[in-house]
């Protein structure tokens, strides 16, 4: 039999039956707010996009490169540090590559379209974001260069970084690695592809790897 003046609010079962349907709604509420935030989580970062160039620390000895000049002993990979070598800023690269007592040049030539950027997107200007990474020799000295072109469909020279050659001599200069950064913009309509190409030499002509190190490089571009 009904009473007509029965409370919800005072009736223990009801009490119960109400607190787990809250309980439950909370927890679906949480979890709902995990899955969104899991998902934003895995949404790339615009700062983070992808570095360009294959191989760049020579974990596939010299796949990937081309070997435009080769003099002396020629371009080998060798594990970090080295002999009279010195330690690198991330324990995660392990290896580098090592240059000799003539000129040694290796080139990557980006296809961006390749790559799945729209002609669009390049179009409008992207930033283009460049780094090395080189050291000498703490009983030999050495040469560095570096040239890095934006080209457009024909591989003409759109916009050129080509900062002057570095010499180290371990008597007077401090050969630890050294980083080289360099962003591109302005440089008009039409960028398809980007030429990459690094090395150097040894001054004192010594036979072996005695030459500018190199390793860590990288091409990004935020599109």
């Amino acid at each position: 039999m009904c009473d007509g003046n029965w409370n919800a609010s005072q009736d223990p079962d009801f009490t119960q039956v109400r607190a787990r349907v809250r309980h439950r709604n909370t927890r679906s509420r949480k979890r709902e707010r995990e899955a969104a935030a899991d998902s934003v989580e895995a949404l790339p970062s615009p700062t983070m996009a992808k570095n360009l160039l294959k191989n760049p620390c020579g974990e596939e000895q010299l796949e990937s490169w081309e070997l435009t000049e080769n003099g002396g002993s020629e371009w080998r990979v060798e594990e970090m540090p080295g002999d009279c070598g010195h330690t690198y800023c991330d324990e995660a690269v392990t290896k580098y590559f090592a240059t000799s007592f003539e000129l040694c040049l290796k080139k990557q030539v980006v296809d961006l379209l390749a790559e799945g950027f729209l002609p669009d997107n390049l179009d409008a200007q992207p930033a283009v974001a460049v780094e090395d990474w080189y050291c000498g020799r703490s009983d030999c000295g050495c040469t560095y260069q570096l040239t890095v072109s934006l080209l457009d469909d024909n591989q003409e020279i759109l916009q050129e970084f080509k900062p002057e050659n570095v010499t180290l001599d371990p008597d007077s200069d401090e050969c630890s690695w050294r980083q080289v950064t360099h962003t591109f913009s302005d440089y008009g309509p039409g960028l398809r592809f980007i030429s990459f190409e690094h090395g150097g030499q040894d001054s004192r002509f010594w036979d072996g790897w005695f030459g500018v190190r190199v390793t860590g490089s990288s091409i990004t571009v935020q599109a």
